[in-house]
Formats: structure tokens, sequence, C-alpha cells
């Protein structure tokens, strides 16, 4: 195997759970424990992966770095996409919900299009303009103001004073970072604070978030994860990860890349 195969090989393992360590990577790689350091080493030198004795740690975004929503709409299209599919089986027709930013609630918000008598509050302008162009005219939206983030959402006081006297009956939030201090967070604190008032809103949270997100800790917490009534990811979930959230959200629904198959880790009837 060529050195740059290998190295691949362990860039694709930190994707998954965020830590390598040598005996693993010497077994999975087959090669000896030198050519498995070298490569860290080397890995470590171009800044996609810090190195530990042992090991090596995946290199971590700083807390308050936010992707605009162009950067974020292009990577891992197929989980999001699958996520939205699964995510969308839960919304029926004459349902209130809330939908949040991000790019899997766009993803999703494709699907809700097709379903009629909604109402969707949001504070997303890409959210807004779907249901607005494409949305069932019996659907109707209410698009909170306030400032906007890089992301495209609305938030701060005046976001936060819309949504006071409303309820619905579910909240569909996409996040930054899950983590088990960290919860479900965001690098924006007032989008932290708006996401927080949909939650004291809604009657169940949703949270659509695909497999990376798992062990990225954002700026500000936004709900802890046992406040999840369901969670939506995909299979690339590591086995670690998925018996965290199995443990502390109250259903874990996995879904296949492809879109197809899902299958629930936790919250079984």
């Amino acid at each position: 195997m060529l050195a740059a195969q290998r190295r691949s090989m362990i860039l694709a393992e930190l994707n998954r759970d965020g830590t390598v360590r040598v005996t693993d990577l010497v077994d999975l790689l087959g090669v000896s424990d030198m050519t498995v350091r070298r490569d860290l080493v080397a890995l470590h030198r171009e800044g996609l992966l810090e190195k530990v004795h042992g090991g090596a740690l995946a290199v971590a975004e700083p807390s308050s770095s936010e992707p605009g929503f162009a950067a974020k709409s292009v990577q891992r299209r197929r989980e999001k996409e699958a996520i939205a599919a699964r995510a969308a089986e839960l919304v029926h027709a004459g349902m209130a919900i809330a939908v949040s930013a991000g790019t899997t609630t766009h993803a999703l918000t494709q699907h809700l299009a097709r379903i009629p008598n909604l109402t969707v509050v949001t504070n997303s302008v890409w959210v807004a303009d779907v249901l607005h162009r494409s949305g069932d005219s019996s659907t109707s939206v209410l698009l909170t103001g306030g400032l906007r983030t890089p992301s495209d959402a609305l938030v701060g006081p005046v976001a936060v004073a819309s949504l006071r006297s409303l309820h619905v009956d579910a909240f569909f939030m996409g996040v930054h970072g899950m983590d088990l201090r960290g919860g479900f967070s965001t690098p924006n604190l007032l989008e932290s604070e708006t996401n927080r008032a949909m939650i004291e809103r809604s009657r169940r949270l949703i949270v659509c978030a695909d497999s990376s997100k798992w062990g990225v800790v954002g700026l500000s917490s936004m709900a802890s994860l046992s406040d999840a009534s369901v969670l939506v990811t995909d299979s690339g979930l590591s086995a670690h990860a998925s018996g965290v959230l199995t443990d502390h959200v109250d259903e874990l629904v996995l879904v296949s890349t492809g879109g197809d198959h899902s299958s629930r880790a936790a919250g079984d009837d």
C-alpha cells in the first residue's frame, strides 16, 4: 500500500472517531508500528492531525468558527439528503413546526414543500425561500426578523421576541456540533439564544445532524443530548458515539447514505 493511501485511511478513521491509536492502525493497515508513526508525523507536519502519545487526534476547529451557508452546503450532501428524507417522515399534514437555519434543515424543506396544510415557523432565509417558491399553497410560513448570521439565520432579540407567543408541535434543529459534555452547540451566541427560544416553544425537539458533527463543540450550547426527542443522523456514526447517543437521546435514528433504509438504535417500540 502506498503512503498516500495509508494516510488517506488514517484521516478517514480520524473523521469517524476523532481519534486513532497506533496499535489499531497497525492492524488496520497491515504495516509496522514504525511505519504508522512516520505517517502520523507526516500528517502532523501538514497540519492535518494532532499527534499525541500512542496515536493522534483530529484538529479541532476554533469553537467560534462559523462557516457560511455556501461552504457548508457542499459538504456531506448524500448524508444530509438521507437525513432530511427520514426526518420528513415525522411531519404530517396540519402540523405546526419550527425549522432552524442550516444546510440539513434546508434539505428537509425540499420534502416539507410537498406536505399540505403546514404552519412553518423559521428563522432561516433559505427555508422560507424554498417554501415560498415551491411549498404547497395551503402552507403558512412565519419568518422571524432579526440579525443575519454568516449561515443566513435571523437571530437576536427581535427573533426571540417573535417566538414568545407561539406553540409548535416539533422543532427541527440543525447543529454545528454534538458532544456528550457540550450537548448540541453552535459557534454563534445569538443563534444559540434564538434556537433555545424555539426549543422552549416546541413539544418535541428533533435534531437533524450528520455524523461528522459528533465530537464538535461550538462556542455556545443550545440543548443537552437528553433534550432531544429524536436525533436523525447517518450510519457513518462510530460505534462509540452511537452508544453514547443511545444512552441519552429518547430515539436515535440512523439512516444509510443512500437514504433508502433506516435503523433505530434507541427508542424502539
